[in-house]
Formats: structure tokens, sequence, C-alpha cells
């Protein structure tokens, strides 16, 4: 579930070459989902990165995402409290 969102999203990114010759990556739509790095293939690593760490501190404050749906079953944690 995670994975299949975060590659999703990946594979919306944009890249450019900058002036001093870093690479930027963004999603489009993620807002503070975005990296910079000496190379594009690190700048893909670090942009997944980025965008699971934003993936995680969207869910932990309930924050609603776009594509996303998370199921509680109510029954499964009272039980598991016992």
């Amino acid at each position: 579930m995670l994975n299949n969102f975060i590659q999703k999203n990946l594979t919306k990114a944009r890249y450019k070459l900058l002036e001093n010759k870093t690479y930027f990556g963004e999603i489009p739509g993620l807002r503070g989902v975005w990296a910079s790095t000496k190379n594009l293939e690190s700048c893909r690593k670090e942009l997944a990165e980025v965008l699971e760490d934003w993936l995680f501190l969207k869910l932990r404050s309930k924050e609603k995402i776009a594509g996303f749906v998370v199921h509680t079953d109510q029954r499964k944690l009272v039980k598991n409290a016992r």
C-alpha cells in the first residue's frame, strides 16, 4: 500500500539540471516534496526518501492524502488492547 503510493507518485516527478550543475526534483501537487543533489540518480533516491517521510508525517497528523486511504478495523484494535 505505501510502496504503491510512493512508486505511483515518483512517476509524476519532474527533474531539472540547475545552472550550478545540481539536479532539482519535485512532485507536482505534493507541497514540500522536493530534493536537490549533485547527480540525477541521487536526486531520485532522495526524492523517494522525502516522499516517504512526507507520507508518514501526513499519516501521523491524520491529514487527508489525495489518492491514499487508511482503513482501520476498530474491532481488531479493541481485541488487541486487552
